[in-house]
């Protein structure tokens, strides 16, 4: 919006007032994963969204690649340095003003108000939107992997290397640190993370649903005995660099966190375990035996809006359309995800503000089909009000079907080329028609 000359003045609580997830006052920090995930926008809906999101100039985007880290595939960052570079970008726009004060109440006297609070929106604001929906807003449960010292992994048992050698964009094909399991130790570490102490529900938690992308991993070990080597502990593509000729049953992962290479968060192992049952199961992973935990895994409680049922097609309450909302809080998944539709609504918001239309993303591009999850738009049939509304991360089957079937390994580069051309058109004003 600043950059399109509209004023704008940022509120944020922080760090005056934190959350149970934050621990800074900076800007866009990461209290999950610091990996963005897959980079291949020929091959992945969310490598596509990173594309989509660089060719319109996305301020998170440009701070990630700043910032990026080795990850295989991947697009991981250094936490610390993103969050960094991204205060600093917001800190320099002079049309924006940025107030440290927790906002409760939505005063009638501000005309054009974004809500990107986030899945941890703070109790006050969250009762003045439940009275502004009529309705209760809906929950899920998220949760926050380990991190752990590299100099405390025993690299005569663990090694380095990316599933099937894959370089990314900072990577060398090395970029993962993995532990091998033998079938005895695999079917050992899925009794105990299953009979391990969890942490207690609190009342209003317990019929509160998990986002099933990103499960605690004792609640994956509960859904199959195979479950987590088919899942985060996966051995496909890595071969012990100790024992060549020996293939591990299961591989737990490591990717690197921080821009030194000095931490490294467990893939996959979010966690409602209690910290003295990770401490003592985690070590049980062969090379983690001495593991120092610069951060243990947690949970906490994620809240959205029944988007379909309450915004329109660019993200205002119908209700009461001077107020929009925009991020996790509108029902998608992820960092990038979430950035997406705060980009989106920046767009949206800065159009109404200069007297022009919004201008929406063709349906075929990643940023439409995510707006189109979260308004309902590829469900047109289905009653937003009785359907099961989810958050979701972007994927191919929330596109169009292309018009042309290609063979079955073509068809999620053709989806994503047609996406970029139609992209490309809509930047240019020159509509969106398909470029199957």
């Amino acid at each position: 919006m600043a950059r399109r000359g509209v004023p704008v003045v940022l509120h944020e609580m922080r760090p005056v007032r934190s959350t149970a997830a934050h621990k800074t006052g900076q800007f866009a920090e990461l209290v999950c994963s610091n990996s963005f995930r897959s980079d291949d926008a020929g091959g992945s809906a969310i490598g596509l969204l990173h594309a989509e999101m660089r060719r319109l100039d996305s301020l998170v985007l440009r701070a990630a690649d700043a910032c990026k880290l080795p990850a295989g595939g991947a697009l991981a960052v250094d936490r610390d340095g993103f969050a960094a570079t991204v205060t600093a970008a917001i800190e320099g726009e002079p049309l924006i003003r940025i107030d440290r004060q927790e906002v409760s109440a939505l005063p009638a006297e501000w005309d054009s108000v974004i809500i990107a609070t986030g899945p941890l929106t703070s109790p006050a604001l969250a009762d003045t939107i439940r009275l502004l929906t009529g309705e209760d807003a809906l929950a899920f449960f998220d949760a926050i992997a380990p991190i752990v010292h590299r100099d405390t992994v025993d690299f005569g048992i663990a090694w380095f290397q990316s599933r099937y050698d894959k370089t990314g964009p900072a990577g060398s094909g090395a970029d993962y640190i993995n532990c091998p399991l033998t079938k005895e130790q695999y079917e050992a570490f899925v009794d105990a993370l299953i009979a391990g102490d969890k942490i207690a529900f609190r009342d209003f938690e317990t019929t509160t649903p998990y986002f099933d992308g990103c499960l605690p991993i004792e609640v994956m070990a509960k859904r199959g005995r195979e479950t987590l080597r088919h899942g985060p502990m996966k051995p496909f593509g890595l071969t012990d660099a100790h024992r060549p000729d020996t293939k591990p049953y299961a591989v737990v992962q490591l990717r690197q966190d921080n821009k030194l290479g000095t931490l490294f968060n467990m893939v996959g192992f979010q966690t409602k375990l209690k910290h003295s049952e990770q401490l003592r199961i985690f070590r049980t992973i062969p090379g983690l035996a001495s593991a120092e935990f610069a951060r243990l895994g947690g949970l906490h409680r994620n809240t959205f809006l029944n988007s379909p049922k309450l915004l329109d097609h660019t993200l205002r309450l119908k209700a009461m359309p001077r107020l929009r909302f925009a991020g996790q809080i509108t029902g998608c998944e992820g960092y990038v995800e979430s950035a997406a539709i705060g980009l989106l609504a920046g767009r949206f918001a800065a159009a109404e503000q200069l007297g022009a239309q919004p201008d929406i993303p063709p349906p075929t591009t990643a940023h439409g089909a995510l707006l189109g999850h979260i308004i309902g738009g590829h469900l047109a049939t289905i009653d937003a009000g009785t359907r099961s509304f989810q958050p979701m991360n972007v994927n191919f089957g929330l596109f169009p079907p292309l018009a042309r079937r290609p063979a079955r390994n073509g068809q999620k580069s053709a989806l994503s080329a047609r996406a970029q051309a139609d992209l490309d058109r809509w930047i240019s004003g020159r509509g969106a028609q398909a470029a199957e």
